[in-house]
């Protein structure tokens, strides 16, 4: 393979005792003849009488040159023996042969003359088929010029993995020549790298012939100290044709390019799974603080160890967050991924704590420039410009923080806060792709944290003006025993326009009104306050209850085509007796001891503002210790069950009159309104009394 070669051994040792033959002689089939000094045959090898056809018989004080030499070439035959006998001197080439059955044969010769101890001289001849010895010298050479002219490395390792021989192409991938190759091994010729995984293959490939095809190592070699490499490298286990294990055979290339191009096209399919994989889990509810942990939870451990989410206080509370060059950023944090117990974890602020950085810290960096912050290998120096505090620095140290990124959280040209991401446990530091990928989450996550804070303000704000519209507590009227709760919708949902009144009357008289506005938000809101002032003024007057209804609707109509649902009634204590009509909503339930609970059959009636229809009133009993329970439809009414199966479990909570109205308004919430339901809730119970 080149001029570096060693022979090969069943190790790097000596030879001692009898090894294993070889097939090449085989595969040569190399016969041998003696002659005497008159050109008789006094030895015939087997392969003799193979390449010639003669049995040792028929050879054996025979001339040789009578035999097997055609008439035309006797006398040259002859002359050559003459000076292989006189002088010693031994002669080779290639000679037509006659063979036994008749045909001429090509024959390469070596012969050369033999003294015994007697002095007698004989003449010994070794003979091969020509065709044979040039096939097995044209392989020979191809093998060589291929190997030697190849940009691929070489190499061939004895039983030792050992070097015997390797090409050009792998002295220059290793920079090492070819000589100091020669009877080392791989670890001795480069000791600088790990070459474990290709010596127990090659051993693998030693015991069982196996070959390892394309395996990767890595590393640097003196041609090229500065940069790492990756090569492909495959072994082969070499055998003559007898079956002995010669050694392995080693091809080497090298794929640092195509290596480096993998690495860049598989960071980018994963950057791509991690957007995808964004954009399905961010932004699933308008829940700000759930929003802030979907985009941590995305960032773990797929671009960082530890992940928090940060706001700016002041965006937080719908205010400007401009920071100037001296002004420190009062954060309020809302979410911190992974949520384990360790150093780097206690170090970074608790979900809804809020905190003051300092100036010079790096994330106020980020909140005040809007660019991202990295710092690829964090030293103990940059820990105090990272942490809130010494105390927090401390932790970080301990935690082994060793590369920190932070980026803003930009929506709609504000800064709303930052994503910042810590490595502890991934050896590897953060780099501009890393910077690309923690940009793209969050832009993609600050859209939705934004909606998220700008819902949940506006929620804030219509609940705060729903909340101030109610009342607070109902007031003590003459004759009834009153109780009310108001349930805003689950966290994500808009704030509706449920609402309940207890009005007092003349004469000992009571109002009671449970409504419901249809639509949520803000608008739902003033026109649920809308609704009840209306309400109030109207009952002032002492009208019936469907009179009350129709000048409501009227006032409905007037109000941008709102639509409400609304129970009025009122309680005369001292005829003990309740009038009441319905505008479209759900029938109060009556609970009387001793009886069954039951829904009041009621006149549906249309909803306010629909108009054109009268309304009805009906009157009914009202004894001391009866109850009538007004609710909205948030209570009852879920996507998973029938209104009537939600009335029957409404009635079968009403089984014991006596019950305090305060522990029966929290059964009937703890019940039957779930947290996520997307609907407000108005409940009013209140309960008849025996007049002093």
């Amino acid at each position: 393979m080149s001029a570096a070669e060693a022979p090969a051994t069943e190790s790097s040792d000596p030879a001692r005792g009898p090894v294993r033959p070889g097939g090449l002689l085989d595969v040569l089939g190399v016969a041998s003849v003696v002659l005497d000094t008159e050109g008789h045959i006094v030895l015939w090898s087997p392969q003799a009488e193979e390449l010639f056809g003669y049995t040792a018989d028929e050879a054996l004080g025979q001339s040789a040159a009578r035999l097997m030499v055609h008439e035309q070439h006797l006398d040259l035959v002859s002359d050559l023996f003459a000076d292989v006998m006189r002088t010693g001197q031994s002669w080779a080439g290639g000679f037509p042969v006659r063979h036994k059955d008749g045909s001429t044969r090509l024959v390469e010769f070596r012969n050369m003359r033999l003294l015994d101890d007697r002095g007698d001289v004989y003449a010994l001849g070794l003979a091969a088929d020509q065709s044979t010895v040039r096939r097995l010298e044209q392989d020979v050479a191809l093998s060589e010029r291929m190997v030697e002219q190849s940009p691929i490395g070489y190499a061939v390792l004895d039983t030792g993995l050992r070097f015997v021989s390797v090409n050009p192409a792998l002295e220059r991938i290793h920079g090492v020549p070819a000589a100091e190759h020669v009877g080392r091994t791989l670890r001795e010729v480069l000791p600088g790298l790990d070459s474990t995984a290709l010596e127990t293959g090659a051993r693998r490939v030693l015991e069982t012939g196996t070959p390892v095809i394309d395996s990767t190592l890595a590393g640097r070699t003196p041609a090229d100290p500065d940069e790492d490499h990756t090569w492909a490298h495959s072994l082969y286990r070499l055998e003559d044709a007898m079956g002995n294990v010669l050694g392995v055979a080693v091809s080497v290339v090298d794929i640092t390019e195509q290596h480096r191009a993998f690495l860049e096209a598989e960071a980018a399919r994963r950057r791509l799974a991690v957007i995808a994989d964004a954009s399905a889990r961010i932004g699933t509810t308008l829940e700000l603080e759930r929003t802030a942990c979907e985009l941590a939870e995305v960032a773990v451990p797929e671009l960082a160890d530890v992940a928090a989410v940060d706001l700016l206080d002041a965006v937080v509370g719908g205010r400007p967050s401009t920071l100037g060059p001296a002004e420190g950023a009062v954060i309020r944090a809302l979410a911190v991924r992974p949520a384990d117990d360790s150093d780097a974890v206690r170090a970074a602020d608790p979900p809804g704590r809020i905190a003051r950085y300092a100036p010079d810290r790096l994330v106020t960096e980020c909140v005040r420039t809007g660019e991202a912050v990295l710092v690829p290998q964090v030293k103990d120096e940059d820990l105090p410009r990272i942490a809130r505090s010494p105390e927090t620095a401390v932790l970080l140290g301990r935690a082994g923080l060793h590369s920190y990124l932070a980026v803003p959280l930009i929506a709609r040209g504000e800064v709303l806060g930052a994503l910042d991401l810590k490595r502890t446990r991934n050896p590897v530091p953060f780099d501009e792709d890393d910077v690309l990928l923690a940009r793209e989450l969050a832009a993609r996550a600050a859209v939705q944290i934004d909606n998220a804070r700008w819902y949940q303000n506006a929620r804030n704000t219509a609940l705060t003006l729903q909340r101030s519209l109610l009342p607070s507590h109902p007031p003590v009227t003459t004759g009834l025993e009153v109780a009310s709760r108001y349930q805003p919708a689950g966290a994500t949902s808009e704030v509706g326009g449920d609402w309940f009144d207890v009005i007092p009357l003349e004469e000992g008289k009571t109002a009671l009104v449970v409504g419901d506005v249809m639509g949520s938000g803000i608008n739902a809101a003033t026109t649920m306050g809308r609704l009840r002032t209306a309400t109030t003024t109207l009952a002032s007057l002492d009208l019936d209850p469907a009179v009350l209804l129709e000048h409501l609707d009227k006032t409905t109509s007037a109000l941008d085509h709102s639509i409400a649902t609304c129970v009025y009634a009122v309680h005369d204590p001292h005829r003990r007796q309740c009038r009441i009509a319905n505008a479209g909503h759900l029938p109060p339930a009556r609970v009387r001891p001793g009886r069954t609970p039951e829904l009041l059959d009621l006149p549906t009636g249309v909803p306010l503002g629909v108009g054109g229809i009268a309304f009805s009133t009906v009157t009914f009993d009202f004894e001391p210790g009866d109850e009538l329970v007004f609710y909205t439809d948030g209570l009852v009414e879920t996507r998973c069950h029938s209104l009537d199966e939600r009335l029957a479990a409404l009635l079968s909570l009403l089984d014991d009159p006596a019950r305090p109205l305060e522990e029966a308004c929290d059964r009937l919430l703890r019940a039957l309104h779930h947290p996520a339901n997307h609907d407000d809730v108005a409940l009013l119970i209140a309960r008849a009394q025996d007049l002093p």
